[in-house]
């Protein structure tokens, strides 16, 4: 798993030519290309501020500011808060010097993405974000978005639901072949008028989703079904938000109670599920996945 992920690395930075010598085929370094892509995004930046986010010791970012300084590209002033810290920014020199640079960086990646078909580019910029989320970096600026059901959706949930209850519960396979199953019946069986679909996407990737179906044998109860949320979008009220959106969506299409189904382990779904007003009316034990369990029903009158 190291060697994977130290390859995955070499490979990475073989792409972005970052064992260039100077970045672009310019006079600056990876490093100091990132100071100045800093300073010409973010402004009142303080040099301590600036090495803590790049990670950058002390010493070596005062040497390189003050060369940065010596050749005109950077300015100094005190923060009018507090005179001992040093306001940063760009000089007119320093944004002409990091123009081409950000020209240059956007036409390698525009290069990178046209060698893909359309299809291939969304899942990249999918994993990268996943990647950034396993690896605690803070939530994009992106917006999570909740949308129909396309092509290949119901795969990654099938995928996804099984590697995640794997993990956090135990789950065996049987409960990824039931997933399948629940969403293989929801395409076969779609009435649009009594089920509906709501997937969130965020940055080009699937961050959780939700289905309402009909309960089947009761007329006006409708079913909500298969929510789950990414680990990285976690804690952002995104499984509340599609909650929300089903229960809106249940009583758009004329249904007056909504049921659903779940397990007593899933604390997490369940805090969701009372807080948006369902009542648990029943609760049996049962050995499924290769668990045991306590199987519970919820019940919301519309």
């Amino acid at each position: 798993m190291v060697g994977a992920v130290r390859a995955f690395g070499r490979f990475y930075t073989r792409q972005i030519g970052l064992l260039e010598e100077g970045l672009h085929r310019s006079a600056f370094s990876l490093t100091e290309a990132r100071v100045l892509y800093e300073l010409a995004h973010r402004d009142h930046l303080t040099a301590s501020v600036l090495g803590q986010d790049l990670g950058l010791d002390a010493g070596y970012l005062s040497r390189l500011l003050k060369r940065f300084e010596d050749q005109g590209l950077v300015t100094r002033r005190a923060a009018p808060e507090d005179g001992r810290r040093q306001v940063l920014a760009l000089t007119e020199a320093g944004r002409a010097a990091y123009a081409p640079l950000d020209a240059a960086s956007r036409a390698e990646v525009r290069a990178l993405l046209a060698r893909l078909p359309a299809a291939d580019r969304a899942l990249l910029v999918g994993a990268m974000a996943r990647v950034r989320g396993l690896l605690g970096d803070p939530a994009s600026d992106a917006p999570t978005i909740l949308r129909d059901l396309q092509p290949g959706d119901l795969g990654w949930i099938a995928h996804r639901q099984g590697l995640l209850y794997a993990a956090e519960y135990g789950f065996d396979t049987g409960f990824e072949a039931l997933v399948a199953e629940i969403l293989a019946g929801f395409v076969r069986d779609l009435d649009p008028a009594r089920a509906a679909a709501w997937i969130a996407e965020r940055d080009g990737a699937v961050a959780g989703s939700v289905f309402l179906v009909p309960a089947g044998g009761a007329e006006g109860v409708g079913k909500l079904r298969l929510l789950y949320v990414e680990p990285s979008a976690r804690g952002q009220g995104l499984g509340r938000r599609l909650t929300d959106s089903c229960i809106a969506g249940a009583r758009e299409r004329g249904y007056r109670q909504l049921t659903l189904w779940t397990n007593d382990v899933l604390t997490s779904a369940r805090r969701i599920y009372a807080q948006a007003g369902f009542r648990l009316v029943e609760a049996a034990p049962h050995r499924s996945f290769g668990q045991d369990l306590v199987g519970e029903t919820w019940m919301l009158d519309l």
